[in-house]
């Protein structure tokens, strides 16, 4: 029961519905509002009449981006307005294996048994035994501890601006193609080199983002800066595989640009098809391998 003075203070109901008691304020005006007038936002919570402000006041890049990624299919709207859940798995499934790596007599025979190497994928030109698997296990083991922080430190950055814009099936498919094209790019150009890391995978989603960037409009410089900064850092480190890093970025751009040019829902039967068309555009690569490519590591 509430008393005379309560009741005849409005700061005290919100400013909607005069009958409905609250406490909450819009972050915005500092108006009472219920539970049904409230829309959370990236701080608290902001009435209707904000909601339509800020909406009003978005930039054209914004629009765009909402035109062309946020969409009006409820059915979508629900998992990209959710935590990115790829993400994550990918990071803990990674980061348990990274830390299995580190324990001494354990971590090496899981390495030995997760890395890539061309010659896995040629047993009647090698005495290596047949193991394509490898071409994307590679991608969840590391050579370290700083390897594995750098990576798995990408992976959240990135996970949390591309997951949510092209949803998670998307975002798995362009991050498990990407690191499938940093393996192949190794067998192409160095066969015989052992690698892992999702290096290549981590690639493709910089060059995903950057095309993404591009097809909605945004300023993508600093983005490309840092893309080439990288890429660069590559070649100047000894140790480092940049053909995956080359490979991952290639494959994770045309990914991303398939993406881009089928959203609509009429189109998503060609854009399984076209992204099957990669994977197995990069399998006939690596199938149809020039042997004498494979026969130079033993000479």
């Amino acid at each position: 029961m509430t008393t005379p003075e309560f009741a005849d203070n409005r700061d005290n109901f919100c400013y909607r519905h005069p009958d409905r008691q609250s406490f909450v304020l819009c972050q915005r005006c500092l108006r009472t509002i219920c539970p049904e007038c409230q829309t959370q936002a990236a701080v608290g919570v902001i009435c209707p009449e904000c909601m339509a402000a800020e909406r009003k006041n978005r930039t054209p890049a914004q629009k765009r981006a909402e035109r062309r990624w946020g969409g009006r299919n409820t059915a979508t709207a629900t998992v990209r307005s959710g935590k990115p859940l790829v993400t994550y798995v990918l990071l803990a499934v990674t980061a348990f294996i990274g830390l299995v790596q580190l324990i001494p007599g354990i971590g090496p025979a899981l390495t030995d048994a997760l890395r890539f190497n061309a010659l896995y994928l040629y047993p009647n030109l090698t005495v290596f035994p047949f193991e394509p698997w490898r071409l994307l296990t590679a991608v969840f083991a590391h050579g370290g501890f700083i390897h594995l922080a750098l990576n798995m430190l990408a992976l959240w950055l990135l996970g949390q601006s591309l997951e949510p814009m092209l949803g998670r099936a998307r975002f798995l498919s362009l991050y498990l193609i990407s690191g499938l094209g940093g393996s192949v790019a190794v067998a192409v150009i160095a066969p015989g080199t052992y690698t892992v890391g999702a290096s290549g995978a981590i690639f493709g989603l910089m060059a995903a983002l950057l095309i993404i960037g591009r097809h909605i409009g945004a300023n993508v410089t600093g983005l490309l800066v840092i893309l080439g900064i990288n890429f660069v850092f590559g070649f100047l480190i000894g140790g480092i595989a940049w053909q995956a890093h080359l490979g991952g970025a290639i494959v994770g751009a045309l990914v991303s640009f398939i993406l881009t040019r089928t959203r609509r829902p009429e189109q998503r039967r060609w854009q399984i098809l076209l992204l099957a068309a990669v994977v197995v555009a990069l399998i006939v690569i690596v199938a149809f391998l020039p042997p004498f490519l494979i026969m130079t590591v033993f000479t």
